[in-house]
């Protein structure tokens, strides 16, 4: 099959690509860095951006299939990076490429939360690019993973440096919130399977791991990979005073956190639905036994 993929020089997208040339498909991938797929030879570059429609034309008439992966999880507006462009106008565009150029099947990945009554931009706008993939009349299927753990992770190494560097880590609130880490090999599993399963087709799937962690938890994980022998010293910061020194500071960039991350981590992330990795068979890899791969 001949698969047109977006994102993919990100971290979900390069497992994707491997995924997608193993199981012997063609990959044609749009990129704006073609130097982050160096290691992909074989597979088709295509430069462009899913922002800019007119590097759409022409590009996906032989394909047989869309991935979308496209997404961002802050904004910069002064550089025209915002949830509004990224995430619903860069769907359109690829929504109407594949429309216009003959391509039926249509796979994008949204997130976990993501919902009509939404209350963070992020989400907000994940939900309106749904509406117009359901809208479509394309064969689409969509995905909503957790948070994504893996090699090359943002997340998970990013606590793992802190848990290193730092004698006490800073806890927004009270630590209680839950996250159901979900392995970046199971989410690109399930795009890849689901190409060849009709009945995934007009079918939006949840994508949590086995686990669920309180963020207090996730940060003793982490630390026992790291060889910690007690908990990881904590210092609970109350809201009252977080939530406004977010939200004067989110617009440098170097501020580590903004108010629509501090409030999807506060809400929590995990899956009521379950039947994804029953779906598509996969025996889900837990991060308590994967995560000495890459943070120790």
């Amino acid at each position: 099959m001949r698969v047109f993929v977006t994102g993919g020089s990100g971290f979900v997208g390069r497992e994707l690509i491997r995924q997608l040339l193993a199981k012997g498909h063609h990959v044609r991938a749009l990129v704006r860095s073609p130097e982050r797929l160096k290691d992909f030879p074989q597979i088709e570059l295509i430069s462009g951006d899913t922002t800019k429609p007119e590097t759409l034309k022409n590009q996906l008439a032989d394909c047989d299939a869309v991935i979308h992966l496209v997404g961002i999880i802050r904004e910069i507006p002064s550089k025209g990076i915002t949830f509004e462009n990224l995430h619903t106008q860069s769907t359109a565009h690829v929504v109407a490429a594949a429309q216009e150029q003959g391509v039926k099947r249509y796979l994008q990945m949204s997130a976990n939360g993501t919902n009509v009554n939404a209350t963070t931009e992020y989400h907000k706008t994940k939900w309106r690019a749904e509406e117009m993939v359901k809208n479509s009349g394309l064969a689409w299927t969509l995905f909503r993973p957790s948070l994504i753990f893996g090699p090359d992770d943002a997340f998970i190494n990013m606590l793992a440096k802190m848990v290193k560097l730092m004698p006490v880590i800073p806890v927004f609130g009270d630590g209680r919130y839950a996250l159901q880490p979900v392995h970046v090999r199971d989410v690109a599993a399930s795009f890849v399977a689901a190409l060849e399963q009709p009945a995934t087709i007009n079918q939006t799937y949840h994508c949590c791991g086995p686990e669920i962690f309180s963020y207090d938890e996730l940060l003793d994980t982490i630390g026992k990979a790291l060889g910690k022998k007690s908990s990881v010293c904590k210092f609970h910061q109350p809201l009252w005073l977080i939530k406004p020194m977010v939200a004067a500071f989110e617009s440098i960039s170097i501020f580590p956190i903004t108010s629509d991350q501090l409030n999807m981590l506060l809400e929590g992330n995990i899956c009521a639905d379950k039947n994804w990795a029953e779906t598509f068979g996969i025996e889900l890899i837990p991060l308590t036994t994967s995560i000495c791969e890459y943070v120790a």
